[in-house]
Protein backbone atom coordinates (compact mmCIF):
# COMPACT_ATOMS: atom_id res chain seq x y z
CA UNK A 1 0.00 0.00 0.00
CA UNK A 2 1.36 3.04 -0.68
CA UNK A 3 1.60 6.23 1.44
CA UNK A 4 -0.92 8.14 -0.26
CA UNK A 5 -3.60 5.42 0.30
CA UNK A 6 -2.41 5.09 4.27
CA UNK A 7 -2.61 8.43 5.15
CA UNK A 8 -6.50 8.06 3.06
CA UNK A 9 -7.76 5.38 5.05
CA UNK A 10 -6.09 7.28 8.40
CA UNK A 11 -8.48 10.46 7.73
CA UNK A 12 -11.87 7.75 6.89
CA UNK A 13 -11.04 6.05 10.32
CA UNK A 14 -10.44 9.04 12.10
CA UNK A 15 -13.76 10.73 10.50
CA UNK A 16 -15.98 7.57 11.85
CA UNK A 17 -14.19 8.19 14.89
CA UNK A 18 -15.26 11.75 15.12
CA UNK A 19 -19.04 11.49 13.57
CA UNK A 20 -19.50 8.53 16.51
CA UNK A 21 -18.26 11.12 19.46
CA UNK A 22 -20.52 13.64 17.75
CA UNK A 23 -23.20 11.53 17.41
CA UNK A 24 -22.97 10.23 21.72
CA UNK A 25 -22.51 13.91 22.09
CA UNK A 26 -26.04 14.60 20.65
CA UNK A 27 -27.41 11.70 22.12
CA UNK A 28 -26.38 12.71 25.59
CA UNK A 29 -27.63 16.13 25.25
CA UNK A 30 -30.85 14.99 24.47
CA UNK A 31 -31.04 12.86 27.43
CA UNK A 32 -29.66 15.46 29.52
CA UNK A 33 -32.45 18.01 28.09
CA UNK A 34 -35.28 15.26 28.70
CA UNK A 35 -34.28 15.12 32.32
CA UNK A 36 -34.47 18.44 32.75
CA UNK A 37 -37.97 18.75 31.40
CA UNK A 38 -38.67 15.97 33.54
CA UNK A 39 -37.46 17.45 36.71
CA UNK A 40 -40.18 20.11 37.05
CA UNK A 41 -43.07 18.14 36.16
CA UNK A 42 -42.25 15.63 39.28
CA UNK A 43 -41.32 18.36 41.28
CA UNK A 44 -44.66 20.03 40.52
CA UNK A 45 -46.40 16.57 41.16
CA UNK A 46 -44.97 16.42 44.56
CA UNK A 47 -45.86 20.23 45.63
CA UNK A 48 -49.33 19.22 45.16
CA UNK A 49 -48.77 16.26 47.59
CA UNK A 50 -47.40 18.39 49.97
CA UNK A 51 -50.13 20.95 49.99
CA UNK A 52 -52.58 18.31 50.02
CA UNK A 53 -51.20 16.65 52.77
CA UNK A 54 -50.76 19.74 54.61
CA UNK A 55 -54.54 20.91 53.62
CA UNK A 56 -55.31 17.03 55.03
CA UNK A 57 -53.27 17.88 58.30
CA UNK A 58 -55.06 21.51 59.11
CA UNK A 59 -58.72 19.78 58.51
CA UNK A 60 -57.39 17.53 60.86
CA UNK A 61 -56.13 19.81 63.41
CA UNK A 62 -59.72 22.18 62.71
CA UNK A 63 -61.94 19.29 63.61
CA UNK A 64 -59.77 18.25 66.81
CA UNK A 65 -60.29 22.00 67.54
CA UNK A 66 -64.26 22.06 66.77
CA UNK A 67 -66.30 24.51 69.37
CA UNK A 68 -68.83 22.36 71.11
CA UNK A 69 -71.18 24.70 70.93
CA UNK A 70 -71.34 23.60 66.67
CA UNK A 71 -71.57 20.55 67.70
CA UNK A 72 -74.93 21.48 70.17
CA UNK A 73 -76.39 23.27 66.89
CA UNK A 74 -75.88 20.84 64.63
CA UNK A 75 -77.62 17.86 66.91
CA UNK A 76 -79.95 20.28 66.92
CA UNK A 77 -80.86 20.97 63.41
CA UNK A 78 -80.73 17.40 62.95
CA UNK A 79 -83.80 16.84 65.41
CA UNK A 80 -85.65 19.58 64.07
CA UNK A 81 -85.27 18.11 60.51
CA UNK A 82 -86.39 15.02 61.99
CA UNK A 83 -89.07 16.67 63.52
CA UNK A 84 -90.38 18.38 60.45
CA UNK A 85 -90.59 15.41 58.22
CA UNK A 86 -92.00 13.56 60.90
CA UNK A 87 -94.64 16.13 60.56
CA UNK A 88 -94.88 16.71 57.28
CA UNK A 89 -95.81 12.61 57.12
CA UNK A 90 -98.58 13.08 59.41
CA UNK A 91 -99.86 15.91 57.73
CA UNK A 92 -100.05 13.65 54.47
CA UNK A 93 -101.77 10.46 56.34
CA UNK A 94 -104.41 12.89 57.98
CA UNK A 95 -105.27 14.59 54.87
CA UNK A 96 -105.41 11.22 52.84
CA UNK A 97 -107.19 9.53 56.26
CA UNK A 98 -109.24 12.81 55.82
CA UNK A 99 -110.20 11.98 52.44
CA UNK A 100 -111.09 8.38 52.60
CA UNK A 101 -113.67 9.09 55.70
CA UNK A 102 -115.32 11.66 53.59
CA UNK A 103 -115.39 9.26 50.61
CA UNK A 104 -116.79 6.40 52.24
CA UNK A 105 -119.24 9.10 54.31
CA UNK A 106 -120.54 9.93 50.11
CA UNK A 107 -120.54 6.69 49.14
CA UNK A 108 -123.26 5.67 51.91
CA UNK A 109 -124.89 8.80 51.31
CA UNK A 110 -125.36 8.03 47.18
CA UNK A 111 -126.06 5.11 47.88
CA UNK A 112 -129.28 5.79 50.01
CA UNK A 113 -129.89 8.26 47.13
CA UNK A 114 -130.23 5.82 44.32
CA UNK A 115 -133.30 3.87 45.36
CA UNK A 116 -134.98 7.87 45.31
CA UNK A 117 -133.56 8.08 41.42
CA UNK A 118 -135.43 4.97 40.66
CA UNK A 119 -138.52 5.51 41.83
CA UNK A 120 -138.56 9.01 39.93
CA UNK A 121 -137.76 6.88 37.14
CA UNK A 122 -140.28 4.15 36.95
CA UNK A 123 -142.73 6.77 37.89
CA UNK A 124 -141.92 9.47 34.77
CA UNK A 125 -141.89 5.81 32.76
CA UNK A 126 -145.11 4.94 33.57
CA UNK A 127 -146.98 8.53 33.15
CA UNK A 128 -149.00 8.71 29.34
CA UNK A 129 -148.78 11.59 27.52
CA UNK A 130 -151.89 13.28 28.87
CA UNK A 131 -150.03 12.92 32.48
CA UNK A 132 -147.32 13.96 31.33
CA UNK A 133 -149.15 17.41 30.53
CA UNK A 134 -150.00 17.98 34.27
CA UNK A 135 -148.20 20.00 36.39
CA UNK A 136 -147.87 17.38 39.15
CA UNK A 137 -145.61 15.24 36.44
CA UNK A 138 -144.12 18.17 35.49
CA UNK A 139 -143.04 19.11 39.54
CA UNK A 140 -141.75 15.40 39.66
CA UNK A 141 -139.43 15.77 36.38
CA UNK A 142 -137.98 18.52 37.68
CA UNK A 143 -136.86 17.04 40.81
CA UNK A 144 -135.66 14.18 39.31
CA UNK A 145 -133.41 16.29 36.43
CA UNK A 146 -131.88 18.61 39.79
CA UNK A 147 -131.09 15.30 41.56
CA UNK A 148 -129.22 13.81 38.76
CA UNK A 149 -127.34 16.92 38.23
CA UNK A 150 -126.55 16.86 41.91
CA UNK A 151 -125.18 13.55 41.50
CA UNK A 152 -123.30 14.34 38.26
CA UNK A 153 -121.99 17.36 40.30
CA UNK A 154 -120.45 15.55 43.31
CA UNK A 155 -118.55 12.72 40.93
CA UNK A 156 -121.75 10.41 40.75
CA UNK A 157 -122.37 8.99 36.79
CA UNK A 158 -124.67 5.80 35.42
CA UNK A 159 -122.64 3.02 33.84
CA UNK A 160 -123.48 1.93 30.19
CA UNK A 161 -124.70 -1.12 29.99
CA UNK A 162 -126.64 -1.60 26.88
CA UNK A 163 -124.99 -2.99 23.83
CA UNK A 164 -121.68 -3.11 25.60
CA UNK A 165 -119.56 -6.37 26.53
CA UNK A 166 -120.43 -7.73 29.63
CA UNK A 167 -117.64 -6.66 31.77
CA UNK A 168 -118.09 -8.17 35.62
CA UNK A 169 -115.98 -4.80 36.98
CA UNK A 170 -118.88 -2.98 35.99
CA UNK A 171 -122.04 -5.41 35.34
CA UNK A 172 -123.51 -8.07 37.53
CA UNK A 173 -125.06 -10.81 35.53
CA UNK A 174 -128.56 -11.91 36.69
CA UNK A 175 -130.22 -13.53 33.28
CA UNK A 176 -129.21 -15.08 29.69
CA UNK A 177 -130.46 -15.34 26.10
CA UNK A 178 -130.00 -16.49 22.92
CA UNK A 179 -130.15 -13.89 20.70
CA UNK A 180 -128.48 -14.19 17.16
CA UNK A 181 -128.76 -10.47 16.22
CA UNK A 182 -126.15 -9.58 18.62
CA UNK A 183 -122.62 -10.61 19.26
CA UNK A 184 -121.92 -13.28 22.52
CA UNK A 185 -121.62 -11.28 25.55
CA UNK A 186 -123.38 -8.35 24.71
CA UNK A 187 -125.57 -6.59 27.38
CA UNK A 188 -129.32 -6.95 25.70
CA UNK A 189 -130.71 -5.49 28.59
CA UNK A 190 -130.79 -3.28 31.64
CA UNK A 191 -132.66 -4.43 34.39
CA UNK A 192 -131.20 -2.03 37.17
CA UNK A 193 -129.07 0.97 36.31
CA UNK A 194 -125.25 0.91 37.76
CA UNK A 195 -123.65 4.19 38.94
CA UNK A 196 -119.75 4.85 39.66
CA UNK A 197 -118.46 7.49 41.80
CA UNK A 198 -115.18 8.79 40.72
CA UNK A 199 -114.57 5.66 38.61
CA UNK A 200 -115.30 3.72 41.30
CA UNK A 201 -118.24 1.53 41.14
CA UNK A 202 -121.16 1.86 44.12
CA UNK A 203 -123.75 0.01 42.64
CA UNK A 204 -123.35 -2.61 39.64
CA UNK A 205 -125.52 -2.55 36.86
CA UNK A 206 -127.85 -5.33 36.62
CA UNK A 207 -128.01 -6.99 33.36
CA UNK A 208 -129.41 -9.76 30.84
CA UNK A 209 -126.16 -10.79 28.86
CA UNK A 210 -126.84 -12.81 25.68
CA UNK A 211 -124.87 -15.82 25.13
Amino acid sequence: MSEKEKNKAAEEKFSKAENCREEASEKEGKEKQAEKEKKPEEKKGSEKKAAAEEKKEADAKKEAKKDPKDEQIAKLKDQLMRQMAEFDNFRKRTEKEKASMYDMGAVDVIKKLLPIVDNFERGLALLTDDEKKLPFADGMEKVYRQTVKMLSDLGVEPIEAVGKTFDPDRHNAVMHCEDDSVGDNTVVQELEKGYTYHDTVVRYSMVKVAN
